[in-house]
């Protein structure tokens, strides 16, 4: 080896040696930022000791406050919150290797996920209370030198061994879980997830693969049923050949008198039978089916797509789009709609849609409403406006989601909120309505405490500014659409007819 290529060596175990030293520092603050939610849990406790019949109020605005702060997802604060109450009340094992960076959190989310039939085995009384000692140090022993996947696969068989029971017994309540989500991945697509059980996911999975691999060898030459090639055979003239000379004949289209029977034309009889004979003589006639050059996974995900909306998967298998009857709120300008351009559509509250998709549910549209926008891309008015169908109809336009801050629940699973309380003296103007969802409307109800509650109002840009129940401030601005618009007034058109003073500059 020369000194050279010594060198780049000595400096890739250097950088190697730096990274894992920095990856660990990131382990040991993300223990720290977990015991700062432990000590915020302590807090929260201290308040339901105090007020036992709020804690649902308490906790709801303490996962706000922390959503909000750090813009998150009020799940991820959730799950934040959850594993930082398990290490500071139950897992000193997991809790010091953490704080040491010896693990991740990834690691500290697997071995506390899957301890869970290991504490109800204990807590019911089925195995010893050291049992859970021993399942969390071999947890950890294994977690140091392994990567998180395979963690997960280990803890979960070390639980299966220490509270079989419990583990079979929370198989059949998992049917309870079973749920569907959907998360936008880009504009263009989205994730469907389905939590159900395994063997169930498999068998689908195996049955979609199963009809791709049908769909995809198509291409074997099927052939017509006998009564259709005879069909076909007819749509062909015959030549007969009489003592009166050469002529055409049709043996399914008569253009005889209606009284007079065909069968009883001896020259169509004849055309008939020739016909028959010809047929069978050919035999079978090969359809050829172009070959299906999709990927096996488009294909599978276009029959689930085709037998959940439609029921049964179509001779043709499409998009599905003709059988959408879900609601989703659409924005497409009309130039698009008319094909003047392919500028792409929104699909509010999620991001964009295709030009040609837009086409076609607004071709199955059961309502529509026109939209007038500033050149800032803000909504402002909508040709439909009425007291109280039109301004449901504006702000649905303008929010497209909760307006808390984070929260993207899409507007049609929200509620309208008064932001200036309806009962203390708040107008019923599209200046104090907001939407909101369940969760965040609760945030502000009168019936919760005031050290408790949150408080909103609306500024002259319909931004809406929340205080939190310690006076901190957080503000959510009305989501624009997007548009391009000049920053400089576009330039006069050039006069050709103009004289030129001077040579002109290339």
């Amino acid at each position: 080896m020369t000194g050279a290529s010594t060198h780049r060596a000595g400096q890739q175990a250097a950088l190697l040696a730096e990274w894992v030293e920095v990856r660990r520092q990131i382990n040991a603050l993300e223990a720290r930022a977990a015991a700062l939610l432990g000590d915020r849990l302590a807090l929260m406790d201290a308040d339901v000791a105090e007020t036992p019949l709020h804690r649902n109020a308490i906790e709801r605005s303490m996962v706000a406050e922390y959503t909000a702060a750090g813009r998150m997802a009020k799940g991820s604060v959730e799950h934040a919150f959850a594993d930082a109450r398990s290490l500071r009340e139950s897992f000193a094992a997991v809790r010091e290797s953490f704080q040491a960076g010896a693990i991740t959190a990834s690691h500290v989310r697997e071995i506390l996920s899957a301890a869970s039939p290991v504490q109800q085995a204990i807590s019911d009384g089925d195995i010893q209370p050291h049992l859970f000692g021993l399942y969390e140090a071999a947890a950890v022993e294994f977690a140091e030198a392994e990567a998180p996947a395979r963690t997960r696969a280990h803890v979960r068989e070390l639980a299966a061994v220490l509270a079989p029971r419990t583990v079979v017994e929370r198989h059949a309540d998992a049917l309870t879980e079973q749920c569907v989500t959907v998360r936008p991945v880009t504009d263009e697509l989205s994730l469907l997830s389905a939590l159900m059980p395994t063997h169930r996911a498999q068998a689908i999975l195996d049955r979609l693969t199963a009809m791709a691999r049908a769909q995809k060898q198509q291409d074997r030459e099927p052939t017509l049923p006998m009564d259709e090639q005879f069909e076909a055979e007819a749509d062909r003239s015959v030549e007969v050949i009489t003592g009166d000379g050469t002529f055409t004949v049709d043996p399914f289209a008569w253009n005889g008198p209606l009284e007079d029977d065909p069968a009883d034309t001896p020259d169509a009889v004849h055309a008939y039978l020739e016909m028959m004979d010809r047929a069978i003589d050919r035999g079978p006639v090969p359809i050829i089916l172009p070959t299906d050059t999709r990927r096996i996974d488009q294909i599978r995900t276009e029959i689930l797509t085709d037998l959940l909306l439609s029921g049964n998967p179509g001779e043709v298998l499409g998009d599905g789009a003709e059988n959408i009857t879900a609601h989703i709120q659409v924005t497409v300008a009309a130039t698009t709609l008319s094909g003047a351009d392919d500028n792409p559509a929104q699909l509010d509250g999620t991001g964009t849609l295709h030009p040609d998709t837009a086409r076609t549910l607004a071709g199955t549209a059961t309502s529509w409403t026109r939209l007038f926008l500033d050149p800032d891309g803000m909504v402002t008015a909508t040709d439909t406006y009425q007291p109280t169908a039109g301004m449901k109809r504006f702000l649905q336009a303008r929010d497209q989601h909760c307006r808390f801050p984070g929260c993207r629940m899409p507007v049609h699973r929200t509620q309208l909120d008064h932001t200036h309380d309806w009962a203390q003296g708040g107008q019923t103007t599209l200046d104090n309505l907001a939407h909101l969802c369940l969760t965040h409307h609760a945030l502000k109800h009168p019936s919760i405490p005031d050290q408790h509650r949150w408080t909103a109002r609306q500024l002259p840009d319909w931004t809406l500014q929340w205080t939190s129940p310690n006076d901190t401030l957080h503000h959510d601005r009305p989501p624009r659409r997007v548009m391009f618009v000049p920053s400089e007034p576009e330039p006069a058109p050039f006069d050709w007819n103009a004289p030129i003073h001077g040579d002109p500059a290339f």
